[in-house]
């Protein structure tokens, strides 16, 4: 019986939400014109009674330090980006905001009934400071394609706009030229301190190097030399000693009256007389007699020839000789002794003074490379005092606009419009939902579970309905049976 059913497919085709969309939004239409009406009324009195907003605007031109990088390093390690950061929220403070709402009577009527911290949050949020980048590769040490700076300031009267920018460029172009001076002297004093500091380490390991040096002399001078022997003055000694010897022997033999030829003849003439004659003979006693006194001859003969003779001198002298040489080898000895603790201790020094050396050698390399830097600065130092480094221009000043920058009035209709009829296109369709009316015959079907039997059509009036509330509306014509 269903295959029957003309159009039956059709309308099982079409029974969803999207293809009874006309017919809903016709029967809905109400839900749909009330908040389309509603909305073009609200975006209507928006456009008309907001109030005008202008915007001073000033383009900041950041320009790059006039000696190449190579020759003259900048003392601003901070990317610009940073930089403008910084004076942001210096600008931006609570007492420099509140000098300029006093000075140029900002938001008067805001201050009559708001607090002053949210006067000034509405401030901040009408100022405006953005990078303008490049789209080129900026070199590795730099970091930053930003070339410029917009800053703009909105208000509700132009011309206190233009003023209150112009006063937020004058302190930002005066804030970046204090803080790049101040850091290249900052750059300066403190490579100054850190050069003298190291010239004063360097100069204390230095004087400590030579204290060891003159207190470990001897140490250092014999380091891996030979020890002194005082076997010379040994063998001097022995030598002396020796002619001392023979001297002495040779005086002795000088001086012995034994060896006088008139003692050894009297010696003679007394044994002979021995051997004849008795002791008591006289000319055993007469021959006594004369031996005593060839003795006494001798002896006076042998102390003439002593006082005469250099054998004394000369053995004076070598024993003076020994005496010198005794002296000599003793202080040679000690200073041998001295020498053999001096090598014992000097590995220990030598190491001490290697150590203290390089750690010179560092603190060398240390100032030569803060002196380069220190020139460096200085010379950075002297382009910023010129007006010569990296720095702020004002290619575009803050003008007076002429229109304002908001409200966007066309927008605001259109926007009203168009979310009045997304808003009631929403409405009817929940309202659909929520209602769920029987539209078609797949719909009824799904509700009973059964199919109908017959679809009855609708028929409609050909005149519109609005012709019955005219006066003038024309009678229809009677309908033949």
């Amino acid at each position: 019986m269903n295959a029957n059913l003309p159009g039956q497919d059709a309308e099982e085709v079409s029974e969803n939400l999207l293809g009874h969309l006309p017919t809903i939004l016709w029967q809905r239409r109400w839900f749909v014109l009330a908040p389309l009406l509603a909305g073009t009324v609200a975006g209507l009195a928006a456009a008309i009674f907001m109030p005008a907003t202008y915007r001073s605007s000033a383009m900041l031109l950041v320009e790059s330090q006039e000696l190449p990088q190579n020759l003259v390093g900048s003392p601003l390690t901070s990317l610009i980006d940073q930089r403008i950061a910084k004076i942001r929220q210096q600008i931006l403070s609570r007492p420099d905001l509140i000098e300029l709402i006093q000075n140029n009577n900002l938001y008067p009527a805001e201050r009559r009934s708001q607090p002053l911290s949210e006067i000034i949050d509405k401030m901040r949020a009408s100022t405006f400071i953005a990078p303008v980048n490049a789209d080129i590769e900026r070199s590795s040490n730099r970091g930053s394609s930003t070339i410029a700076f917009s800053l703009a300031f909105n208000y509700s009267d132009p011309v206190r706009a233009q003023l209150v920018a112009q006063d937020f460029v004058e302190r930002l172009l005066k804030l970046d030229s204090a803080g790049s001076a101040a850091a290249a002297a900052g750059t300066v004093t403190f490579l100054q301190d850190q050069a003298a500091s190291i010239q004063g380490q360097l100069q204390g390991l230095e004087k400590q190097i030579e204290e060891i040096k003159a207190r470990n002399g001897m140490a250092l001078s014999n380091a891996g030399g030979p020890v002194m022997s005082s076997g010379s003055y040994d063998t001097q000694i022995a030598q002396l000693q020796r002619e001392n010897a023979q001297l002495q022997a040779q005086a002795r033999t000088q001086a012995s009256v034994d060896f006088d030829p008139a003692v050894v003849a009297a010696t003679q003439q007394l044994d002979n007389a021995k051997a004849v004659y008795s002791d008591n003979h006289p000319d055993v006693k007469l021959a006594e007699q004369r031996l005593r006194e060839a003795r006494q001859a001798a002896t006076a003969r042998v102390a003439t020839n002593m006082r005469g003779s250099s054998v004394g001198a000369q053995i004076a002298a070598n024993n003076a000789t020994i005496a010198q040489l005794q002296a000599a080898r003793g202080a040679e000895q000690s200073r041998s002794s001295a020498a053999i603790a001096a090598q014992s201790a000097a590995p220990l020094v030598m190491e001490q003074i290697a150590q203290l050396q390089a750690r010179a050698d560092g603190l060398r390399a240390n100032y030569d490379r803060v002196s380069a830097n220190l020139m460096a600065a200085q010379a950075s130092a002297k382009m910023e005092s010129e007006q010569r480094g990296e720095r702020l221009t004002v290619i575009d000043p803050p003008v007076v606009p002429d229109k304002p920058s908001s409200p966007n009035r066309p927008m605001l209709i259109l926007g009203g419009i168009a979310g009045g009829a997304a808003l009631g296109l929403v409405l009817a369709m929940l309202w659909e939902l929520l209602l769920r009316p029987i539209r078609g015959v797949a719909a009824l079907q799904n509700l009973l579970g059964v199919a109908p039997l017959v679809v009855v059509p609708t028929f409609r009036d050909s005149e519109p309905r609005w012709h019955r509330y005219l006066f003038w509306r024309r009678k229809k014509p009677a309908k033949t049976a």
